[in-house]
């Protein structure tokens, strides 16, 4: 078994392979990645992002409830648990950098495209920021990934348009869409309004068949509730605070 060991960046999203990620970095443990990648050559600055399944993905700063007290963590675990393993989802995505920009006040502007899904083996937090042990995962198309490309592609510009209907919006009916499988499979995932254990559900999914029957019924699912729907809910009200990053 082929492993690599890459910086680990946790997050309250998922990164699917082929779709960009902009990330404001402010955190130190996250500031010192930036740096040590901006030390590599431009093609090998990568790291690893995974969903967060238990835990913060901006560490406490400051002394908070229900001991106010009580001192913030530090380190490069810090909100993950004394196993920082076990607060992640185990399957996630290399995120290969296209630009790192340091501002003046050392933060860091960072956009990043998710290239190949990965399994995590094992946590390092021993240094300055987490880094992670690391299998990639193999991409089966499956049976009948084609024929089912296109019903999802139908699915998904029906759900575009409810979707845009409920939010007051035209359509955005001139964007082209891709017809290999496995990339509609990823760009479907990542575009539907779906919390974060059901997009993680939808990464980590064996293979590009599967991905698209689960997408068919959820596009089916979630276009039939937006037609009943007068607006939008808004479905980040129901989820930890959105961070910076």
């Amino acid at each position: 078994m082929t492993t690599v060991r890459l910086p680990l960046f946790p997050l309250n999203t998922v990164l699917f392979p082929g779709l960009v990620l902009p990330l404001n970095v402010f955190e130190e443990r996250y500031r010192a990645m930036m740096r040590s990648l901006l030390a590599l050559p431009e093609d090998a600055r990568r790291f690893a992002v995974v969903a967060i399944r238990d835990g913060h993905e901006v560490a406490p700063s400051a002394p908070g409830l229900p001991d106010p007290t009580a001192l913030p963590e530090r380190g490069a675990a810090a909100g993950f648990g004394p196993d920082p393993a076990r607060a992640f989802h185990t399957v996630g995505c290399v995120a290969d950098t296209a630009s790192i920009r340091q501002r003046p006040d050392g933060t860091f502007e960072v956009l990043v495209t998710g290239t190949v899904r990965v399994r995590l083996l094992s946590v390092d937090a021993s240094g300055p920021f987490l880094t992670a042990e690391l299998e990639q995962l193999p991409e089966e198309p499956g049976d009948e990934a084609e024929a089912l490309a296109e019903g999802v592609l139908r699915a998904f510009r029906q759900y575009q348009k409810q979707l845009a209907g409920a939010r007051e919006r035209s359509p955005a009916t001139s964007a082209q869409l891709p017809e290999e499988p496995r990339v509609v499979s990823y760009l479907v995932a990542a575009a539907m309004v779906l919390d974060t254990p059901t997009k993680q559900r939808l990464l980590q999914t064996p293979d590009t068949t599967s991905r698209l029957r689960d997408e068919l019924t959820l596009l089916r699912s979630e276009t039939a509730i937006l037609r009943s729907l007068p607006s939008l809910p808004a479905p980040e009200l129901t989820r930890a605070p959105t961070s910076l990053n």
